[in-house]
Parts: C-alpha cells; sequence; structure tokens
C-alpha cells in the first residue's frame, strides 16, 4: 500500500489518532540496533501532539531494565512511556484473580522480581511449596528442574497463565530464542492442558493500560508492529488502527496473503509519520 494515498477510510481514522502504541524489537530497533529512523520519528510526534507508548511481549526484562536500555539507544522515557506482557498479567491478575497470591513463575529474575514488587509471593522448586498459580513467560534462565515442577503444578490443576504468546523472540545474534509460546507449547504436551489466559499482544487487555492511563478510546489509539498475529491481530480485536510495518518479521506478502490484513502495511516509521503529518495538514 502506498504511504501517500491511502484509503480516504485510513485517512479519516489516522486524523483521529493521539497516541500510538509502539511495538519495539522489531519497530524501533532490532535486537541492540536502533534503527536511523527512530529518533526522528519520534521528535516529529512530539511536534504532532501525538503521544506514544513503548508496548512489549517481551518480559524477560523489567520495567527499570528496558527504560535503560532505550536510555542506552538515546530515547529518553519514563514509567508511564512503557508497558510490557508482565505489567498486563499482573494488573489482570490483580484485578480478576486475586485468590491468586502465591505463584511458580517460569521467568527471568528480572521478571520475577516484577511479580514480587507487585506483592505476590514466589514459591520454590519444591512439591511442599504450593502455589495458586503458575506463571510462564520467556524464560532465557530455564531450567530442566523447574519446568518439570512447572509441569507437576499445570497437570495438578492450577491456574494456568502465560504472559505472551511468541513463540521465538526476534534477534539479531545466529541463534533462535525459543519464546513462551513455545515453552507453553512443551508444557501442553507434556500436561495434555493449553494455559487457561494468555496475556500480550494479541490480547485487546495490552491496549487497556494505554487507554486507562491517557483517557483514550480505541478509535483514538494506532498499534503500530511488525508481527500480524500479535501487533496487528490485537489491534483489530481492540478496535484501534493497525498499521504493520516491514522491518521486522513480516513481509508485505505476509500482509497481502492474511485473513485479517492490516489497515495499513508500511515500509516503515518513516512512512507513518508522513502519513500522520499530512493527516493533519
Amino acid at each position: 500500500m502506498s504511504s501517500s494515498l491511502p484509503p480516504p477510510a485510513v485517512t479519516a481514522r489516522l486524523r483521529g489518532v493521539r497516541h500510538l502504541a509502539l511495538d519495539m524489537d522489531g519497530t524501533i530497533y532490532r535486537g541492540g540496533t536502533l534503527f536511523p529512523f527512530t529518533l526522528p520519528f519520534l521528535a516529529r510526534m512530539r511536534q504532532l501532539g501525538i503521544g506514544c507508548t513503548f508496548l512489549t511481549n517481551n518480559p524477560a526484562k523489567s520495567s527499570a531494565d528496558y527504560l535503560a536500555h532505550l536510555g542506552r539507544l538515546g530515547i529518553e522515557a519514563g514509567p508511564a512511556d512503557l508497558y510490557t506482557s508482565a505489567q498486563a498479567t499482573i494488573d489482570w491478575l490483580r484485578a480478576n484473580r486475586p485468590s491468586a497470591h502465591r505463584l511458580f513463575i517460569l521467568g527471568t529474575p528480572s521478571m520475577q522480581g516484577q511479580f514480587a514488587a507487585a506483592g505476590f509471593s514466589l514459591t520454590a522448586d519444591d512439591p511442599a511449596d504450593e502455589p495458586d498459580a503458575v506463571v510462564v513467560g520467556f524464560d532465557l534462565t530455564l531450567t530442566y528442574a523447574r519446568l518439570c515442577r512447572a509441569a507437576w503444578w499445570i497437570s495438578s490443576g492450577r491456574f494456568f497463565v502465560a504472559t505472551n504468546p511468541d513463540r521465538v523472540c526476534p534477534t539479531d545474534q545466529p541463534t533462535v530464542l525459543v519464546d513462551c509460546g513455545a515453552l507453553c507449547a512443551l508444557l501442553e504436551s507434556a500436561t495434555g492442558r493449553a494455559p487457561d489466559r494468555v496475556f500480550g499482544k494479541p490480547d485487546p487487555s495490552m491496549l487497556d493500560g494505554i487507554r486507562a492511563r491517557h483517557g483514550l478510546a480505541a478509535a483514538e489509539i494506532a498499534m503500530v508492529g511488525d508481527r500480524l498475529y500479535t501487533d496487528i491481530l490485537m489491534a483489530r480485536r481492540a478496535g484501534a488502527l493497525g498499521v504493520l510495518v516491514l522491518t521486522g518479521e513480516a513481509t508485505a506478502e505476509d500482509a497481502a496473503r492474511s485473513a485479517e490484513p492490516p489497515d495499513l502495511t508500511l515500509p516503515s516509521l518513516v512512512e507513518l509519520g508522513e502519513l500522520l503529518a499530512a493527516s493533519r495538514a
């Protein structure tokens, strides 16, 4: 789709956008490399009065870790500018499952620290230390013993949630980073149980936190990302504008074949900035 001639209906929706939910890896940077257009794009959004929240399905790092990472890349951001799948999981458990206070977590120390700081008790790899629920995330520190303990509690009927559905995590290194969705597939194979609830994109609750923070309607948000089955599907489910950028996972061919295509498919954030500026001219 040309960035200069979007359909009139999409132009009208762009005119109503007040806030961008920006995916991170694959959209504003790749691995540890910031795209050269990211900082000018963010500056342009400030000039246009359009807010931005950085959104990520990756719960492996704490909010403080992510903010520090953004800072090292030259992006100034505070806690209100970031929303992660771990935060979405915490918010949902607090609001909808208050009895789930004791958690067995497959996650990095940073992720576990976020849940502890939110008031949850973390159980040990011990059959006598029983949890109320099992939380599975993108665990870069995974051990076989803890994987087996998680499977035991899941097979015992404990409430089972996943922070995100991603099968792999994007990387600029020569490896495959096995993500939460793949770990949950393994656990489902071992226990016969899929997660009771999967957070992160494409779950529309990922946008609820942004809407609540800024007093926005769904139509005033554009979800911008590089994945069809998380970023764009969530936009559709939430009623937000879905913008696919081709700087990460999905290709233009993928978008054309999709049963639920994005509202806009653009080469990068550069073209989105031009369209948003033009919609306000």
